[in-house]
């Protein structure tokens, strides 16, 4: 029966896209956001203010993930488009699926060049000590602990 099946789809190859696009409609469609932990020689993340986050404006720095766009990728663009800031992107700290089918991701990053000027959607960005964090999203504070957990050591 499967290669009957088998069969029938390289000869109509069109019933498989037809599958496949029918089957993606009742799917669940999702949002995606990264975030970099940045941490300095003096043992202090990187934090930015965003204009557009009214209720925990100091954050991470980062962004959506664009159509097909590698998440890495994003937050190679986000930090350069934010702060004009040059990262390493390293390992994945933390991913967490969120509010409305949003998926947060965080990854660790090492500063590989200065701070430049900064974008609109910023206010300001500070180096802060890790025991005097802002209200932050609780994604961001899970990301920075899991940075601290896994034995990040600054620069």
């Amino acid at each position: 029966m499967r290669r009957a099946v088998a069969k029938l789809i390289q000869r109509a190859p069109w019933i498989a896209v037809s599958a496949r696009w029918f089957y993606r409609l009742t799917q669940p469609r999702f949002s995606a956001g990264v975030v970099g932990v940045v941490l300095n020689a003096h043992g202090e993340v990187l934090l930015v203010e965003h204009v557009f986050h009214p209720y925990h404006p100091w954050g991470l720095p980062g962004g959506w993930v664009g159509r097909r766009e590698d998440p890495s990728e994003t937050l190679l663009r986000e930090m350069r488009e934010e702060l004009e800031l040059q990262v390493n992107v390293g390992p994945v700290l933390l991913v967490k699926l969120d509010y409305d089918n949003h998926i947060d991701m965080a990854y660790l990053c090492q500063q590989a060049g200065p701070i430049g000027v900064l974008s609109a959607e910023l206010l300001s960005y500070r180096w802060t000590p890790l025991n005097d964090l802002p209200r932050l999203q609780p994604f961001h504070h899970l990301a920075i602990q899991r940075a601290l957990e896994i034995g990040v050591k600054a620069p």
